[in-house]
């Protein structure tokens, strides 16, 4: 007897998926007895504190974008948010300014900006460097950008970061740290008793880096021509410092070095590593996590070890992210994702294992109505293994099935088998989805993100239509009904399809995507104020830039043989709006289809609710017209 077909599924409003999370984000106190967080309801978000199941905070966060959630002790939050800001007399038109907000519970403590209360001092935090208790009180360590302030006249000092320690209780700031010299780079690493343990300077002309100690102890030294290596964190005991560096072949090694002095060795050198573990109070390396098909989490303290080992083993077969937790790792926030589940929050004792649910990320989409998420292994067309992450309709068979490709942004970023609010949307609306972690994307080895340098519209684009080659191989996938989509570097992928590339896509969808490489290699050169550092990598990622025309989707426009939507925020500080009006320009010329939807005051991440739903339903509305799914 033939099987019977899937039951139909009826999907949930299409806003379901655009709307922001009810839970964006949740931080722990460290005695395990609060949780904040930062809930999205009816349209606007709001910051909840609740201490032992009591609501003890219940306040809006008013207009801007937040960006994360966190305690500095017992009794106050940190709330970090962004705005986009226009600047006049600078390099770019517009910043993405970030600020942190100190919220007390405790009466009598001080509220408002960092650095709110200190004149002299811009009203924007640049980099966090830990938070300690300094003789019973607690003190944040902010880098800041000083400012000279002559009456009523206030001008930005030169622009580099200078560090700061501001008593959370009063948000007195002082200065701990001078900046960087010019056309430098500067890091630091605060230790325990809240002093400056160490220093990372980095030519941005040359590359050349040195560590060093307050008193000017060289702890380290080499030469870097793109900049990457960066301070990390201090040795398990405290006694060395933790660096990283990337090698000629782009490898990234790990090193410590000996606070007292002597030679530098390389650690954890047999593993890719995925997220490191830092304590909180201390800034010491407690442990990390690896890459791979089965990562795995290493702690030195077996207690925590034990603790790690059993949650991961409790949500065997969902994505669970470690959020936050105690310092003796006896309650854990855990956020989970994944088959059945669009996103959920809890709060895990370990001692009584126990894991309570604390919170839905999508309570309106239904265990049901998430589309059966899995990856798909394959190889390019050069033999390289590739995977991705397919995500199937609910209550459809699937067979021959309309196909949206969804490559991922960065490009130096990776998809996992977990819910995809994008993705979901469109498999709700009858369509098969693929996001494949093509070349140059993170997650395997570095030799695979290298494996993308100057390959921009080349191999890494045609690793995304060998992935649908092999979805076609195992009939899942109707080839002849498939759509492009894709945001950032996914955006310009989208528009390489149906340029760089023929006969593939029914149409393509390109939301905040390059156009142009060699405008976006000017611009950004322009705004770093001509970096030779940036230069560099730019060089190492692209290529050389008297091919770019060649990769370029704009240069391509009379070639585009599918109908194109592109969607683009006024406010994007990352791929600039222009990206998208010349591409619109040479469309219209070439006399090919195509729509320009702009969104006001959004920025490169679609922050806003009200604009994020507009893009997705434009989108849909956009595929659905040209490649209908029944």
């Amino acid at each position: 007897m033939a099987a019977a077909p899937p039951a139909s599924i009826q999907p949930p409003p299409l806003d379901a998926y655009g709307e922001l999370p009810q839970m964006e984000d949740a931080a722990l106190s460290p005695d395990g007895t609060s949780i904040a967080s930062v809930v999205h309801t009816n349209g606007a978000r709001r910051v909840v504190v609740l201490k032992n199941g009591e609501v003890v905070l219940n306040g809006s966060s008013g207009d801007t974008k937040v960006r994360s959630i966190e305690w500095a002790d017992n009794d106050t939050v940190l709330l970090t948010n962004s705005a986009t800001v226009p600047m006049f007399g600078f390099a770019a038109a517009k910043y993405e300014m970030s600020g942190t907000i100190i919220l007390p519970l405790r009466p009598g403590n001080e509220s408002g900006l960092v650095f709110g209360k200190t004149k002299g001092i811009a009203k924007t935090t640049r980099g966090r460097y830990g938070i300690r208790t300094i003789d019973g009180r607690t003190v944040g360590y902010f880098g800041g950008i000083a400012l000279d302030v002559d009456g009523f006249n206030t001008r930005w000092r030169h622009g580099r970061t200078t560090l700061y320690a501001v008593d959370i209780a009063t948000n007195r700031a002082r200065i701990v740290a001078q900046p960087a010299a010019e056309d430098h780079y500067r890091d630091w690493l605060i230790d325990r008793a809240g002093n400056v343990a160490a220093f990372l300077d980095v030519s941005r002309n040359n590359g050349v880096w040195k560590i060093t100690s307050p008193k000017g102890a060289e702890l380290a030294r080499g030469v870097d021509p793109t900049g990457d290596v960066s301070l990390v964190s201090f040795a398990k005991d405290g006694s060395a410092v933790i660096y990283g560096i990337e090698d000629e072949d782009g490898a990234a090694h790990w090193y410590e070095a000996p606070l007292a002095g002597g030679e530098a060795r390389e650690i954890m050198n047999e593993v890719g590593i995925e997220r490191l573990f830092v304590d909180r109070n201390s800034g010491d390396m407690i442990g990390y996590r690896t890459l791979g098909e089965t990562p795995k989490t290493v702690m030195d303290n077996p207690v925590y070890q034990s603790a790690i080992t059993r949650i991961f083993k409790a949500f065997a077969g969902r994505e669970a992210h470690l959020i936050d937790w105690t310092p003796d790792f006896s309650n854990v926030l855990v956020r989970t994702t994944g088959n059945k589940d669009s996103g959920t929050w809890y709060l895990v004792d370990v001692r009584a294992k126990r894991a309570d649910p604390i919170g839905n990320e999508r309570p309106a989409i239904a265990p049901e109505q998430v589309g059966a998420i899995s990856t798909v292994d394959y190889k390019a067309q050069d033999g390289l293994d590739m995977d991705g992450v397919l995500t199937l309709p609910p209550g459809r068979e699937a067979k021959n099935l309309p196909v949206i490709l969804l490559p991922h942004g960065g490009p130096a970023a990776h998809d996992k088998a977990e819910f995809d609010w994008w993705a979901q949307a469109f498999a709700s609306r009858g369509y098969a989805v693929f996001q494949p972690n093509f070349r140059g994307s993170t997650g395997r080895s570095d030799a695979f993100r290298h494996a993308g340098n100057g390959q921009w519209g080349r191999k890494m684009q045609t690793d995304i239509s060998d992935g649908l080659a092999e979805l076609t191989k195992r009939g899942l996938v109707d080839p002849k009904r498939a759509c492009i989509v894709g945001a950032s570097y996914g955006g310009y992928a989208a528009l390489a399809g149906v340029t760089l590339q023929q006969g593939l896509y029914r149409c393509a969808v390109s939301v905040a995507g390059v156009t142009d490489l060699k405008l976006m290699y000017a611009t950004d050169l322009r705004e770093s104020g001509d970096s030779k550092m940036l230069s560099k990598s730019l060089r190492e990622q692209l290529g050389d830039p008297k091919l770019y025309d060649e990769v370029s989707p704009r240069r391509f426009a009379a070639r585009s043989d599918a109908p194109v939507m592109l969607i683009h925020g006024k406010d994007d500080t990352v791929v600039g709006y222009k990206q998208s009006l010349v591409m619109a320009d040479a469309l219209k010329d070439a006399g090919k289809p195509y729509e320009l939807v702009t969104l006001p005051g959004e920025d490169h991440w679609l922050s806003r609710e009200e604009t994020r739903k507009k893009m997705l339903s434009e989108a849909v509305r956009f595929v659905q017209k040209h490649n209908p799914a029944d």
